[in-house]
């Protein structure tokens, strides 16, 4: 193919140079002597263009680049991710409410004994009188609608210290235990683990976000805890705070099962 160029640097005389090879009217290009703007014109084409239009074209006739070894490896290896991925997610049993409200009796009753010696400690050194809250504590209980037993309960004396340490204590259980193990030990004991819809450990961001959420699913008790009882309705058994939080609860695989789907996985992609 033969190319044609107009040299506008030419003022008298004949200014379309050529023809030239493709690589010649490369190599002017780089030397600055053909611009975007210059027109160019080769064997088959009906009219002048630019060289900026010329050069679009050419690429779009070029066939595409092979990928290199580091790029196909790259792809390979996103691909097999995925795989194993979407293998662990039909391989999901999701947790539901009466196992999950298991392991929540557990991890109150442990944040409750932890509260029992706070109050102990608290009262042995001063802070507060232990049978007096008991006593408001009762009443709150019996009947915890009321502003008369709710008001009683917080006025009395050294309850705020409590309620802070026991509220920090809380968060600290929760967020940790979620973050670091994907579990809290209630959670241990039933065997279940929390995991994003991913498929990914949570993060402290997500296992605080989740955690605050659960917060927003506990005054859902004052409509008859529907946070916790649409558990029983979703299909992945989430509660609202799994929905905020973006995750699941699931039944822990045993060992051997999860590597042996993955093996069944391998095999049908190579077959």
């Amino acid at each position: 193919m033969k190319w044609y160029f107009i040299d506008e640097s030419i003022t008298d005389g004949e200014r379309r140079q050529g023809p030239y090879s493709i690589d010649e009217i490369h190599e002017f290009v780089n030397q600055g002597k053909i611009s975007d703007n210059t027109l160019v014109w080769h064997s088959g084409e009906s009219d002048w263009k630019t060289w900026k239009e010329a050069a679009q074209a050419l690429k779009e006739d070029l066939p595409p680049v092979p990928p290199t070894d580091e790029e196909m490896l790259k792809d390979t290896i996103e691909a097999l991710e995925q795989i194993v991925k979407e293998s662990k997610f039909r391989s999901r049993k999701f947790a539901g409410f009466f196992v999950r409200a298991f392991a929540c009796v557990v991890d109150n009753l442990i944040l409750g004994f932890f509260g029992g010696i706070t109050l102990l400690v608290l009262s042995g050194a001063g802070v507060l009188d232990f049978e007096t809250v008991q006593q408001a504590t009762s009443a709150y209980i019996n009947d915890p609608i009321s502003a008369e037993s709710t008001n009683k309960l917080l006025s009395t004396p050294g309850i705020s210290t409590f309620i802070t340490i026991w509220s920090v204590a809380q968060a600290i259980y929760f967020i940790a235990f979620q973050a670091i193990f994907s579990a809290t030990p209630g959670k241990m004991l039933a065997r279940i683990h929390i995991e994003t819809t991913d498929g990914e450990r949570l993060t402290w961001i997500t296992s605080a976000a989740r955690y605050l959420g659960s917060i927003l699913t506990q005054f859902t008790l004052a409509i008859y805890g529907l946070g916790y009882l649409i558990v029983c309705i979703d299909p992945k058994r989430r509660a609202l705070h799994d929905w905020i939080a973006r995750t699941y609860v699931v039944h822990n695989t045993p060992k051997g099962k999860d590597d042996n789907a993955k093996e069944s996985e391998g095999d049908k992609e190579i077959q």
